[in-house]
């Protein structure tokens, strides 16, 4: 009867223990990571072939992640379109994306996310709330939002600020940007399975997109971005690789060390003809270019848009049937498309009238933000939280060079206990002095049935 008793006892936290995992990664699609200035799903070269997906727009946040009718019937046009991935500006981290992202990753679609919303993010007004706005309770948003998406393995990047820098006097925000890419890099690390891109996006200033580029790719590691996009109208169509100038930005990054990719294109002074297709994913490009993504799915005020949405109907116009024509005409060049495998930092850019940063060091993280760094983020605020521009405190120091580094590294199997996703996982974190106690309790049991 002891015996029976014992098994019967081992049997019974069976189930727990089964659940005792490390927490894993979620879909089907491999998850992309960046190799030299190229991203790579597996050993196959992947190129950003995409839309910018915000219904509503700016002016009408919401998460279209949640809203799984509508998804369901995007996704066919995605299907139909033949991309891989869409652009999220704005999405509420503290509801589950599990449905919606397992939507995307059946039609093979990853997700290039920002991880700022319009009340969580940098306040470029002026110098003094560019300071205020980096704060605890802005990353603790941050940070959650990492949380929600980083175990699902169509995730393919975060963006840590999206034209923060649109004027050739506000350069200032930089060092902030890149404190923010920083923090973000570190938290990833510190709290999860896999490493997973950070970069910027940036506004395509003539004065200073070049100098933003070489600066978010100088200093140390723990502060260069993972990649570098910025939002391109310079093709209007009729117009050419030359014509366009596009031929000249490819020799101006001939040599960047990082991927980079169109954050956003698809100039409307004329009718698009998507003649640009062709270009990006062109030979001519791909040894410095990883594609791009067009501006954007749905018809807003902004006269831009590739579907009309009435009464909840969606019809597709003429721009959605010249461009699905234009990415079939264009496949991705064969090999790995003239990828560079290594590289080093670019120099930091000096200050000057164009560039109004003077000194390389970056704010250090706010005080109260480095115990998330342990413990996770917890909850995120979502879309319905109070803000955080002039909420918490703000740094209060410089940071030395290499403070950014993480306290662990990655492996691609696990996450570190303590981060707490949104619903992303497929088991349970569980300290391992809880399952020596549960191991340990299991031993004193039989041993006293005995």
């Amino acid at each position: 009867m002891k015996f029976f008793a014992a098994l019967a006892l081992v049997a019974s936290i069976t189930p727990a223990l089964a659940n005792v995992v490390a927490r894993q990664t979620k879909g089907k699609l491999p998850a992309v990571t960046v190799k030299g200035n190229a991203f790579f799903a597996g050993d196959k070269r992947f190129y950003v072939r995409g839309v910018a997906y915000q219904p509503g727009g700016a002016a009408d946040a919401q998460d279209p992640l949640l809203d799984i009718p509508s998804l369901k019937r995007d996704v066919e046009n995605f299907k139909s379109l033949g991309i891989n991935t869409i652009r999220i500006y704005t999405i509420d981290n503290s509801k589950n994306h599990d449905e919606g992202m397992k939507l995307l990753d059946d039609a093979g679609i990853y997700l290039a996310l920002d991880a700022n919303t319009p009340k969580y993010s940098l306040n470029r007004e002026s110098a003094q709330t560019l300071h205020r706005s980096y704060n605890d309770v802005y990353l603790q948003s941050v940070f959650a939002t990492i949380d929600a998406f980083a175990n699902y393995n169509n995730l393919l990047l975060f963006f840590s600020g999206n034209e923060v820098i649109n004027d050739k006097n506000n350069t200032n925000a930089a060092p902030f940007i890149k404190a923010v890419t920083r923090d973000m890099k570190q938290y990833i690390s510190n709290k999860h399975s896999r490493t997973i891109p950070v970069g910027y996006s940036a506004a395509d200033v003539a004065e200073n997109i070049e100098l933003q580029a070489l600066y978010f790719n100088c200093g140390t590691d723990d502060e260069r971005s993972d990649f570098f996009a910025f939002n391109d109208y310079s093709w209007c169509d009729p117009s050419s690789f030359t014509i366009s100038g596009w031929d000249q930005k490819v020799k101006t990054y001939k040599d960047y060390s990082k991927p980079i990719f169109l954050s956003e294109f698809g100039c409307i002074t004329n009718k698009r003809q998507w003649g640009e297709i062709a270009s990006l994913y062109h030979s001519n490009m791909t040894s410095v270019y990883s594609g791009g993504l067009v501006y954007e799915y749905t018809v807003e005020p902004n006269g831009y848009g590739i579907v009309k949405i009435e009464n909840g109907k969606i019809t597709p116009n003429e721009d959605f049937d010249r461009l699905k024509e234009a990415y079939k005409k264009t496949a991705n060049p064969n090999g790995d498309g003239g990828f560079k495998q290594s590289g080093s930092a670019s120099q930091c850019p000096p200050g000057s009238d164009d560039w109004n940063v003077k000194t390389n060091t970056l704010p250090a993280i706010p005080k109260g933000a480095t115990k998330y760094m342990n413990d996770g983020a917890g909850k995120g605020p979502g879309l319905a939280g109070s803000g955080s521009h002039f909420a918490g405190k703000a740094s209060e120091s410089t940071a030395t060079a290499g403070s950014g580094n993480p306290t662990r590294t990655p492996d691609g199997s696990s996450s570190a206990s303590g981060s707490t996703s949104q619903g992303a996982a497929a088991g349970v974190d569980v300290p391992v002095r809880f399952m020596g106690m549960v191991a340990a309790s299991v031993l004193l049991g039989a041993v006293l049935l005995f």
